[in-house]
């Protein structure tokens, strides 16, 4: 799916009900589980980096359906949903690498760190950190590391 047939598939979802966004804007919109505590804390390192985060709430069935929509599957999903400037960003993504992401511009559906690593941005468990990657979703679904942390 390119680009903008995945803008295009979106643009039904309730999520999307604002105009489209400049590259350069750091608006992201996020949907997620009301009994999730670790969202809040990804979306409070979202802030403390400068980005505007736009958060909902939902059901969680409402929540997997858009998942579902968006094309994440069990292998690329995580607790939260996001999207930025026609991009997904699923999971505890560090902020740095959603800046990378927007000023390269990649054909492609977003990014994901699936799962929720511990030592991840929102999933600070003291000293414990375990490596995990962000990957990016290509347009086909298929994904490759897009960076690695440790």
């Amino acid at each position: 799916m390119h680009r903008r047939a995945f803008l295009l598939a979106t643009a039904s979802l309730p999520l999307t009900t604002l105009p489209a966004l400049a590259a350069n804007d750091l608006i992201i919109k996020v949907v997620k589980s009301p009994t999730c505590g670790c969202c809040g804390a990804w979306e409070d390192h979202l802030r403390s980096e400068g980005f505007t985060v736009e958060s909902h709430a939902i059901p969680d069935e409402q929540l997997w359906d858009i998942k579902a929509r968006l094309g994440l599957t069990d292998a690329t999903s995580s607790c939260h949903t996001g999207l930025i400037d026609g991009y997904l960003v699923e999971g505890h993504v560090p902020a740095a690498d959603i800046r990378r992401l927007l000023a390269e511009r990649p054909e492609a559906r977003g990014i994901t760190v699936p799962g929720m690593p511990m030592g991840s941005p929102g999933m600070e468990m003291g000293g414990d950190v375990e490596p995990y990657n962000t990957l990016l979703i290509h347009t086909d679904g298929s994904t490759e590391v897009f960076e690695s942390h440790s």
